[in-house]
């Protein structure tokens, strides 16, 4: 890719940008949220046709000008979004060929042939489900997978992954990468874009840093000093000496959230317990972390404490300030000073559709409102206040959402949370896809709420950030609790046994 720029209006989202990828190499790249790399990648793949930017891209050494999706994968180059293009009520072969249907003579699907198909594209990635199952029933590092075979299914010759393992656990997320390692092998090329630095010096050949729409540099394995330390150094222009900042203790004696025998049923399935009589608390000034696998019932728990936005035949006891509180639905819980961050900000969390303005009042509108009505200008000011206090890049408070980075959503989001000031706040994955810069930043305010006697709760797949910022954590699994650990002492070693023990159980 030759100085490709490319601009929206209001601002320049790649300038002058130069990529070169080897066949058979596996190249990161990577930057700070809003640097443009999903942008690059998608000017690549076609999704910004060749007419909406300037530059030129050359594959196999041939002067490429996408005008489609269609036109880049009919030469091998298949881009898998950060948010999986999966139909949850299709099947998995239903949607590894939807759109580029498998037909017969007379037009009709051929359902043989493409459950065939399916079921051999699959056991490249090493999934053995039946393709006829649907794609609700898979977790999510199973629906990674499918995408990647739908990619096969494409005749890949060029792999493009943004934020790949962004919601897989650990464990999943390293059996993705091992996958792309074993394709190299047999010379697939992949370009893959994460905020995750063990997982680039990991698997990475190459990394090309790109900051504010531009390139700065590529470093390249064995000649290169490829550490976490070097590439945020490129990525932020300067070194981050603590990656979790400092704070001092502020934990008061008065238990601010209290959860007593709590049991959630799944919301479809009344039989299947979800959260099996759980109980924890957390005090003034706390940070709680609750470390689990894929599948612990930590989401399920956040949403179903969250005026019970989750599940059904809940039973146990809620203590907010040391007094027993019913919470009937979310509005109940933002007026008891509850705020819940989704991990699916796309989904749950903001109306994409509608401007950051829109989205930071709408949990709060009744700040903003003088006499039952809107004020415009209030609703402007905090806006920007709000935004500016987040480090949300955008043009203007008035930009849609949809328009942002996955970073800036995640940003507008917690905004939105932040302006109902609540006393509790339950972040759920909360820098998932956000880059480290704006991690510190999140840190910094959830030290900055602990600080001033608020409490924290913090569920996360990332155990170095559970373990460098809470002070106490909660270890789940298949619903249950397993132990409560101080962060001080714990390990991801010890975290990680206790999973281990109960699943062997």
């Amino acid at each position: 890719m030759k100085s490709i720029t490319k601009e929206f209006p209001g601002v320049k989202a790649l300038d002058n940008v130069n990529l070169v990828v080897k066949r058979g190499e596996i190249h990161a790249l990577i930057g700070e949220n809003g640097a443009g790399k999903s942008i690059l990648m998608n000017v690549l793949s076609g999704i910004y046709p060749a007419d909406s930017y300037t530059g030129e891209i050359y594959y196999n050494g041939e002067l490429c000008q996408f005008k489609t999706l269609k036109d880049s994968e009919a030469k091998g180059i298949v881009i898998i979004h950060q948010e999986l293009a999966l139909i949850p009520l299709l099947t998995i072969g239903e949607n590894m060929f939807l759109g580029n249907e498998i037909k017969t003579k007379s037009g009709f699907i051929d359902w043989d042939k493409t459950y065939h198909e399916a079921e051999k594209h699959m056991a490249q990635v090493g999934l053995y489900e039946s393709a006829q199952t649907l794609i609700k029933d898979i977790g999510t590092g199973k629906q990674q997978l499918v995408e990647i075979a739908k990619a096969f299914s494409k005749n890949v010759k060029l792999l493009i992954l943004d934020e790949p393992t962004s919601s897989l656990n650990d464990e999943d997320a390293k059996m993705l990468l091992d996958l792309l390692i074993a394709f190299k092998k047999e010379g697939l090329t992949s370009i893959i874009i994460t905020h995750k630095l063990n997982e680039i010096i990991y698997c990475a050949d190459k990394v090309t840093i790109i900051r504010d729409g531009a390139t700065i540099e590529t470093l390249v394995k064995g000649v290169d000093e490829l550490s976490e330390e070097r590439i945020i150094k490129g990525m932020v222009g300067r070194a981050m000496e603590d990656r979790y900042p400092k704070r001092e203790p502020c934990i008061h004696p008065e238990v601010l959230l209290e959860v007593k025998d709590w049991t959630v049923h799944h919301p479809l399935y009344p039989e299947r317990i979800v959260d099996d009589h759980i109980s924890f608390k957390v005090h003034k000034g706390e940070v709680v972390g609750f470390s689990g696998l894929q599948g612990a019932g930590r989401t399920e728990l956040a949403m179903s404490i969250f005026g019970r936005s989750y599940g059904q035949n809940i039973s146990g006891e809620l203590y907010l300030n040391g007094k027993k509180v019913h919470l009937k639905n979310p509005k109940d819980a933002i007026e008891h000073h509850m705020a819940y961050v989704t991990e699916d900000r796309k989904v749950n969390g903001l109306v994409l559709d509608e401007s950051i303005r829109f989205n930071t009042t709408l949990a709060a509108m009744q700040k903003i409102c003088s006499g039952g009505v809107i004020d415009k200008d209030k609703e402007v000011q905090v806006t920007e206040d709000m935004t500016r206090a987040m480090g949300t890049k955008t043009p203007s408070i008035e930009q849609k959402v949809s328009h942002l980075s996955g970073g800036n959503q995640q940003k507008a989001l917690l905004g939105k949370w932040m302006f109902t000031e609540p006393d509790v706040l339950i972040l759920d994955e909360p820098t998932r896809g956000i880059d480290v810069g704006a991690k510190y930043n999140i840190y910094c305010l959830v030290n900055k709420m602990v600080a001033s006697g608020k409490s924290v709760i913090m569920i996360s797949s990332e155990m170095p950030e559970l373990l460098g910022m809470c002070d106490r954590i909660y270890v789940m699994n298949e619903g249950k609790m397993l132990a409560e650990l101080d962060a001080k002492t714990a390990t991801q070693e010890s975290i990680m046994s206790y999973i281990i023990r109960s699943t062997v159980k």
